[in-house]
C-alpha cells in the first residue's frame, strides 16, 4: 500500500528487510554519486527516492523553468536506474515529513544523502535526521556537491579561509596531492513493482521549456561541445556574444554532471584556458565553504560593518534595472537576457550587480533576490557570494572604490554591439560608434530614432553616481555612516 501521508501517492515497491534508501536532492545522476556509492557499498537492496519538496516549490511561480529542468532530469535518472534493475520513488510533499515516513515504510536501516550547505537545508535535514532516529534509522551524510567541503580545507590554524587567493592555492595543492576519487555506484538496486513520476501539472506547475537540455545526457553534450574550446577559454570567456563559456552551471547546480569527473578531466590539461576554467570551479567551492562556516551571510554582509550602508530607497530605479530600461545598453541587454532565457553571462552578472549597487545605490540584497527568482542556475552560495563581491561587502570583494563603468565595460566586452543588438532590438540600427552610449548621438544622427522616446536616456549620470558611491562607502570607512 503506497504512502500518502504528506504527499501524493505515486509508487508501489516490494518491501525488503534491511537495505538502505538514497535520498536524491541536488545530485540528479547515477554516475560518481557519493551517497549512492556509499549505499551500494553497505550492501543489500538500495531504494532511490526524490521529494518534490513543497516548502521549496510552493512559493515559486507556476512557470518556473527550474522545476521543468528538474522534472525532465528526474525522468532521465529514473530511466537510468531502471536499466540497472531499480527505479526512482518520487514524492510530492514536505520532505521533512514524507522522507522519514518512506524510510519506515521501506523498512531500511540507513538513509544516505549528500550534504547541503544552505542554512535552511541544514535545518530541514536536522529534523529529518531526528525523525529517522526515533524509528532507529541512521542518516549518513556524504560530500558530493563540491571538490573539498568546508571541513576538508582549512588554514594551518584550523580556520576557514576567507580570502580567495590563499584558498585557491591550498585547493590546487591538495587536489594534486590527494585528488578525490570517483565513486563506484555499482550495486544491487531494489526493484519497483510499479512507479511513476508525477507530471508537472500534477504538482501544480506548467509544462514549460527550461531552455537548456536537461539531465545527464544534456550535461554530457554540453561538456563535449565545450571541451575543445578550453584552450581559448581565458581569451573568450568575458565576451558575452562569443559563446565562449561552458553553460554547465545549471547542471552543476542540480548535479546532473559530476564536479569530480569534470575536474579529473581538466586538472592535467595544459594551457591557461584549462587553468582559468578550473579557477571558476574553485570559486564555487570557496563560496560554498563560506556558507558552511558563516551562515549570517544569508541575510547580511559578511563584513558586518557594511550592514550600516545607507542605501537608496528607489522603487522606480529598481524596476528600471529589473526590466532592462536603465538607458545603459549592455546593462539592459543583460537584464533582458536574464528574463528571456533564465541565464546571464558571468561578466554581465558582475556588471549589472555593480550597476545596481554603485550606480543606482540600491541594496545588493534586492538584486540578489531578483537573480534568485530568474536564474536557471541559481545557487544560493554562489549568488550570494557574487553579489557581496560586487557590493564590496563580502570577505573577498571588489574594493569599494573600484566601480564598473557601464560604457567602458560595453566598449571592451561587446565592441561591435552584437550582444546588445540581440537583446535590445530597438538599438539594432544604431551605428556601432554610438551603440554603447546612444545618448551621445545628435538629433540629426538619431535620424528618426528618438533617445528618450524609443530608448530611455540614462537613468543616472555614471560620474555623479560614482562620487555618491564613494561618499557612501567612505562614510563606513570613516565611521560616520548614519550620522547627521
Amino acid at each position: 500500500m503506497p504512502i500518502t501521508a504528506s504527499g501524493t501517492a505515486i509508487w508501489e515497491s516490494e518491501l525488503a528487510a534491511n537495505g538502505s534508501l538514497v535520498w536524491f536532492r541536488r545530485d540528479l545522476r547515477d554516475d560518481d554519486h557519493a551517497a549512492l556509492a556509499a549505499a551500494c557499498r553497505q550492501g543489500g537492496p538500495v531504494h532511490c527516492a526524490f521529494v518534490f519538496d513543497r516548502e521549496i516549490l510552493d512559493p515559486l511561480p507556476r512557470e518556473d523553468r527550474r522545476v521543468a529542468f528538474i522534472h525532465a532530469s528526474l525522468c532521465e535518472l529514473d530511466a537510468a536506474l531502471r536499466q540497472r534493475g531499480g527505479g526512482l520513488i518520487v514524492l510530492h510533499g514536505q520532505a521533512r515529513q514524507c522522507l522519514p515516513e518512506l524510510a519506515v515504510r521501506l523498512g531500511v536501516q540507513t538513509v544516505f544523502a549528500n550534504r547541503d550547505v544552505e542554512p535552511l537545508a541544514k535545518e530541514r535535514d536536522a529534523e529529518v535526521a531526528s525523525r529517522l532516529a526515533v524509528s532507529g534509522i541512521a542518516l549518513r551524510w556524504c560530500e558530493d556537491q563540491v571538490i573539498f567541503s568546508g571541513k576538508q580545507l582549512l588554514t594551518t590554524a584550523g580556520r576557514p579561509y576567507t580570502v580567495f587567493t590563499p584558498y585557491s592555492r591550498a585547493w590546487m595543492r591538495r587536489l594534486f596531492e590527494n585528488p578525490p576519487p570517483l565513486h563506484d555506484t555499482a550495486g544491487e538496486l531494489a526493484p519497483l513493482v510499479r512507479a511513476s513520476i508525477p507530471s508537472l501539472t500534477e504538482i501544480g506547475f506548467a509544462e514549460v521549456d527550461p531552455g537548456v537540455a536537461p539531465g545527464m545526457s544534456g550535461a554530457q553534450r554540453l561538456w563535449e561541445s565545450f571541451r575543445p574550446q578550453l584552450p581559448d577559454y581565458a581569451a573568450q570567456r568575458d565576451f558575452p556574444a562569443s559563446g565562449g563559456t561552458s553553460r554547465l552551471s545549471v547542471h552543476l547546480r542540480f548535479g546532473t554532471i559530476s564536479i569530480r569527473r569534470l575536474v579529473s578531466e581538466v586538472m592535467h590539461l595544459p594551457g591557461r584556458g584549462a587553468e582559468t576554467w578550473l579557477k571558476e570551479l574553485i570559486w564555487r567551492d570557496f563560496y560554498a565553504q563560506l556558507f558552511d562556516h558563516f551562515p549570517h551571510v544569508v541575510a547580511g554582509a559578511f563584513r558586518r560593518e557594511y550592514d550600516a550602508l545607507q542605501w537608496e530607497v528607489w522603487p522606480e530605479g529598481l524596476a528600471a534595472w529589473q526590466e532592462g530600461r536603465t538607458g545603459y545598453p549592455l546593462v539592459d541587454a543583460a537584464m533582458r537576457q536574464l528574463r528571456q532565457t533564465g541565464y546571464m553571462h558571468n561578466r554581465l552578472r558582475m556588471l549589472t550587480a555593480s550597476f545596481l549597487c554603485k550606480d543606482l545605490g540600491i541594496d545588493w540584497r534586492l538584486g540578489e533576490r531578483h537573480f534568485a527568482e530568474w536564474l536557471l542556475d541559481f545557487e544560493l552560495a554562489s549568488n550570494n557570494g557574487g553579489w557581496q563581491w560586487a557590493a564590496s561587502t563580502g570577505c573577498d570583494a571588489q574594493p569599494w572604490f573600484r566601480i564598473f563603468n557601464p560604457v567602458t565595460q560595453s566598449e571592451k566586452f561587446d565592441p561591435e554591439g552584437e550582444f546588445i543588438r540581440r537583446f535590445v532590438p530597438e538599438l539594432s540600427a544604431v551605428p556601432t560608434q554610438f551603440i554603447h552610449a546612444p545618448w551621445r548621438m545628435s538629433p540629426l544622427e538619431q535620424a528618426g530614432f528618438g533617445i528618450g522616446r524609443d530608448y530611455p536616456l540614462p537613468i543616472v549620470d555614471h560620474a555623479v553616481a560614482r562620487e555618491r558611491t564613494l561618499a557612501r562607502y567612505g562614510a563606513i570607512r570613516s565611521g560616520t555612516a548614519g550620522q547627521g
